[in-house]
Order: structure tokens, then C-alpha cells, then sequence
């Protein structure tokens, strides 16, 4: 059976099965407030992606993830490469390879306030195909793997 209930600007009645009266006060307010809130916050205009740009999600071992992304820039290639560990200050050593050949190796370190890292590199494009992998792997042996072709 439903309850009856009252509702006012400042509060809410309402009568409980066992015939108490309960008031709430401020809900109205609130849920007032938070909508003002939500009309005035500014929109945020969405970025399209560059047409030719290729986007991989990698795979991980353990909790974290990968995503590769190469783009045309200048006659090369764009590389990069985001691990998200949800952990601040772990140190990855990275390397990525175009058709099998290292082109970087180095280490970076998560970073707030998500615990992820970046790493944005230039590599040649050669005349034909190109294949694009990393490899990232922490102190506790988790490795973060992602491979794109490129055109």
C-alpha cells in the first residue's frame, strides 16, 4: 500500500506503515540546487578524431590498461602509447618497435592523478606498410602489449 505524501518547498511528509509522521527536510532544495548546477556548467565540445588515425587497445597482465594510437605528422609517424595503472609513481620501461626494429627504449613513471603514463614518439614512415608494436613492463613483471598496422 502506498504512503501518502505531502510535499512542500522545504520539506517532505510522509506517514511510515507504523503511523509515524517523517520529515525530510532540504531534498526539494538540493535537488533544486544540483539541477541549477548542471545547467549552468559549461558543454564541453567534442573533438573528432583526425581521419587516418588508427586506435588499438591493447592487452595487459594484471590490473592496468593499454591503448596505441599512430597518426600522420610531417611525412612520419605519430606514435603513442598510454598505460593506465591506477597507481601513482611505477616505473615502466617501454619499447617500441617499427617491423621488428626497437626505434625506443626508456622508462617512464605513472603519474596522478589517474596513474598512468604517455609516451609520444616520431617514427619514419617508410614506403610501404608498417607494423607499430610496444611493449611495457613494470618492476612486478606486468607487461602491457599493443601492436597497429599503419596503412
Amino acid at each position: 500500500m502506498p504512503y501518502p505524501a505531502r510535499a512542500t518547498l522545504w520539506a517532505i511528509e510522509t506517514d511510515d506503515p507504523r503511523g509515524e509522521k517523517m520529515k525530510v527536510k532540504g531534498i526539494l532544495v538540493v535537488a533544486a540546487l544540483a539541477g541549477c548546477a548542471l545547467a549552468a556548467a559549461p558543454a564541453v565540445p567534442a573533438v573528432p578524431a583526425n581521419d587516418g588515425d588508427v586506435r588499438v587497445a591493447g592487452s595487459c597482465t594484471g590490473p592496468a590498461t593499454s591503448k596505441l594510437k599512430l597518426s600522420a605528422e610531417d611525412g612520419r609517424i605519430e606514435v603513442e602509447l598510454e598505460v593506465d595503472q591506477n597507481r601513482v609513481g611505477v616505473t615502466w620501461t617501454v619499447a617500441l618497435r617499427r617491423n621488428g626494429t626497437r626505434v625506443f627504449r626508456g622508462t617512464r613513471v605513472t603519474r596522478g592523478p589517474s596513474g598512468s603514463f604517455e609516451l609520444r614518439r616520431l617514427v619514419a614512415d617508410g614506403a610501404g606498410a608498417e607494423t607499430i608494436s610496444a611493449r611495457a613492463t613494470n618492476a612486478r613483471g606486468q607487461v602491457c602489449t599493443a601492436t597497429a598496422a599503419w596503412r
